[in-house]
Parts: structure tokens; sequence; C-alpha cells
């Protein structure tokens, strides 16, 4: 089985280089990640300048773009063969309810998915982590699975795993995504040279937590695990905005 590996938080993140060395006990893997911390880049491609791609000392590849970049590179000229699945991660931070449209880890497996192939997302449930290692054996558990039993395509998985040890999960749920409150105000600063500059504010609590979402799976100490799709058509609104417009 080969695997291509990717993230937003650089090819250095330690969350990365914990999940390579779990996944390539099972397949061979090829890693190609951003070169820096692109959290919260989304979906996007660098379509005004070319990107260069460099080789690290471990042997993981590091790309001047965004997680999609990475993704998109991988697979459209760096990789001799296509990967059987792409996963991004583990992201030191959540990625649940509102986060996943922000998110690059969740754009860097979304690519992969675009592009026909089966892909996970994994994140830990909290920033500044300490058991990374819980979720790479949950992530090695989801391939070997996968490896099993295949799924059928496409399959996007959104995968949240709480910080805790390995031995205290209270196993794996499947859920949807819950929502936000709105986030919290800007914060306004000044430079040196006197200069405002403002800072994005922090997500906003959870509102839509209940039985069911991948907050209340968190909360629960129980794994995430969300599938995910690309059609952003709201089929409920389809009849009513033809008969608005007619």
């Amino acid at each position: 089985m080969r695997i291509l590996l990717s993230n937003d938080d650089g090819y250095f993140a330690p969350g990365l280089t914990i999940l390579a060395d779990h996944i390539k006990k099972i397949a061979d893997i090829t890693v190609v990640a951003p070169e820096r911390n692109r959290s919260g880049a989304s979906n996007s491609l660098t379509l005004d300048r070319p990107l260069t791609v460099r080789k690290a000392h471990n042997g993981f590849y590091f790309v001047n773009g965004t997680p999609t970049d990475c993704v998109h590179l991988a697979l459209t000229g760096l990789m001799d063969e296509a990967p059987d699945m792409v996963i991004s991660g583990i992201n030191d931070g959540a990625n649940m309810g509102d986060d996943t449209i922000y998110s690059g880890t969740v754009a860097a497996a979304m690519e992969g998915y675009l592009l026909g192939i089966p892909s996970f997302a994994i994140s830990m449930s909290q920033h500044s982590a300490n058991y990374f290692e819980t979720a790479a054996r949950v992530t090695l558990q989801l391939v070997e699975r996968y490896q099993k039993n295949q799924f059928p395509p496409p399959l996007l998985l959104n995968v949240n795993v709480p910080d805790i040890p390995f031995d205290e999960l209270k196993g794996i749920r499947i859920t949807r995504l819950g929502k936000r409150h709105k986030a919290e105000p800007v914060i306004k600063s000044q430079t040196p040279r006197g200069e405002t500059v403002y800072w994005v504010g922090a997500a906003g609590d959870a509102q839509d937590a209940g039985e069911g979402t991948d907050f209340f799976a968190i909360r629960h100490n129980q794994v995430s695990v969300t599938p995910l799709q690309a059609d952003l058509t709201d089929r409920h609104q389809l009849a009513s905005l033809k008969n608005w417009l007619d």
C-alpha cells in the first residue's frame, strides 16, 4: 500500500513525524508538506507564482505553498504512481464544526478526495497537544481497517482524537459536524511605529454540540469520525429558489 502524508503545520511538525513513524510500518509512504505553518489556508492553490519542492534530511519533501499545493503537486507530478490513500495530519488542534471550512488539514485531505483518492484528515482535540501517539495509533487502526474492508469511494473522513492516553479512549463515534457561535472580536494592537494592526479572534464556543456531533464525542473522550463531501449545493433550496426566480 502506498500512502501520501501531508499536513498544514509544516514538514517539521511533531504530529507529522509521529504519524509517519507509525504508517511506514504498514505502507510505503511519501511525505509532502508545507515549508512553514499554513494553518487556516483552507483549499487555496498558489496560481500567481511557481512553487519549489525541496527534500529535508529525513526524506520529507517540503513546498513553499499551501497544504492543497502540496497534495496537488504530489498527485499530479511528484509521485511516479498514485497513492492508495492520502492522510493529512496529525494537526496540533481540533478541526470540528465550522473549523473544517478554514482548515488546511482538511483541505489537504480534500484535495486527495477531489482527485479520486480515499483521504483522512487527522487532528488532535486541542492545541499544544501531548498525545500525538494516541492519534497515530487510531490512524493506524483506521488504515488497517480500510485495508481489510475497503469502503466504497469517494471517501473523505475528518477524524478528531481526544488528547488523552490511548488506553483512556472510550471508543470511536461516527458523527456529524457541530456548529460554533460567532468568532470572538478581532484583537487590535499597535506596532512600534504606531500602526494599528489586527489579529483574528479566537473561534467561538460550540453552539450545536449535542449528541451525535463531533464536539459531543470529543467531550466524552471518544474519537470523532465524520464523513465529509465537497458538494456545497444546498439541495433544500433548489425548488424554492426556482420559484423565487420564476
